[in-house]
């Protein structure tokens, strides 16, 4: 009897968690919505929640060092306390919010080379969590940011990679602890002004605000130096927006502005 206490106590034949996602795509501002089975084990519990996280990979610096770690940003609680029997199954299903400013792990059908996301499942009996299921998620660009994104396509920038950066962007509104950067390669007409541009949306449900830096080659005699700029693009109106035209003017001026475009 006390070996089979202590086995319980260190979670052997306590209940098992598993998530299945109706559809693992969305889009920022969207939802996610499955179901969780929760079956009991061998013995009875009393169960204090089952939440849900949405965790991406996150790049971190601290003073001289570098890590990355993996950050949730958005929670749900999607059960109170319950009774498990053991061996009873207890279906809950859920939607789940995805935040407006959620990064983007694909577009055009392909993965965004360096993203990771994921809704993972929480259960909490007795005080110990047990963070079971972890369920890849892939997050879709709203139609404004994939006109942006075709814009620069079009201006003849070629994608790089894309990271998460935890902090904030000066005078920008950010509701989450980080930023993601989309980095491209510069076409020959911008190739001799900059090495590469890195490109980071912060959405909100009225429009996308887009900045940009610029990641300047460096002379002979002078060292590189990166120019930002941000311009905002309101959902209702990107569809009847030129952003080819938009996105190749602005970095005209900007890089003219600054003595490094002729």
């Amino acid at each position: 009897m006390v070996f089979k206490r202590l086995m319980q106590a260190m979670g052997v034949g306590g209940p098992s968690v598993e998530t299945v996602l109706s559809n693992p795509n969305c889009r920022p501002g969207g939802h996610l919505e499955g179901s969780i089975a929760v079956t009991g084990g061998d013995h009875g519990v009393d169960v204090s929640y089952v939440a849900l996280g949405l965790l991406t990979r996150v790049e971190v610096e601290s003073g001289d060092n570098e890590y990355t770690t993996n950050q949730e940003f958005q929670r749900q609680q999607v059960t109170g306390p319950f009774r498990l029997e053991a061996g009873q199954r207890y279906d809950v299903p859920f939607r789940f919010e995805v935040p407006w400013e959620t990064p983007l792990t694909e577009l055009y059908g392909q993965h965004l080379h360096g993203m990771t996301m994921g809704l993972r499942t929480e259960l909490e009996v007795a005080r110990a969590v047990d963070k079971g299921d972890l369920d890849a998620v892939a997050v879709h660009p709203l139609p404004a940011q994939e006109r942006l994104l075709e814009a620069l396509l079009r201006l003849g920038f070629r994608f790089s990679r894309a990271d998460v950066e935890r902090g904030h962007i000066y005078g920008v509104h950010q509701t989450l602890p980080f930023y993601q950067e989309i980095e491209f390669y510069p076409p020959p007409q911008y190739a001799g002004a900059m090495k590469q541009l890195e490109v980071t949306f912060v959405t909100d449900p009225r429009q996308v605000q887009v900045v940009l830096e610029l990641d300047k080659r460096g002379g002979l005699f002078t060292e590189g130096r990166d120019v930002f700029g941000r311009f905002a693009v309101e959902h209702a109106s990107a569809a009847n927006t030129d952003l080819a035209a938009q996105l190749d003017g602005w970095l005209r001026q900007s890089l003219q502005r600054r003595g490094l475009f002729g």
